[in-house]
């Protein structure tokens, strides 16, 4: 999803496209190399300890499950460093943070700069 609208976001506004998930470097340039990700210029980010998902507060303890800390799925748009939309999935779902409804959202936020 992400990749597939990944051009139509950041010409709607978007300055980068990314994609953080509690995993190393290693595992992320493996899972963006095969989805693509490079070529879409979708940037994968690492979150190895879950630092960022605790600090922005859409981490999850897996660790009674034996997966340790993971991260919530979430979809976000930051704007000038605040976060101005995001939309957080309750247990299993993936209803609000698909790429189709973050492109919607983007499109009604006005992000496109003029020069």
């Amino acid at each position: 999803g992400y990749i597939k609208y990944a051009d139509e976001m950041r010409a709607n506004g978007a300055d980068a496209v990314m994609c953080v998930s509690v995993n190393d470097a290693f595992v992320m340039n493996a899972w963006g190399e095969s989805a693509g990700a490079r070529r879409a210029k979708v940037i994968m980010l690492a979150d190895g300890s879950a630092t960022m998902a605790k600090s922005i507060g859409v981490d999850l303890d897996l660790i009674e499950q034996g997966l340790g800390v993971r991260s919530r799925r979430y979809a976000m748009v930051v704007r000038d460093g605040v976060v101005e939309h995001l939309a957080m999935e309750q247990g299993g779902e993936y209803k609000t943070s698909g790429a189709e409804e973050c492109l919607e959202k983007i499109k009604t936020m006005n992000l496109v700069r003029s020069a």
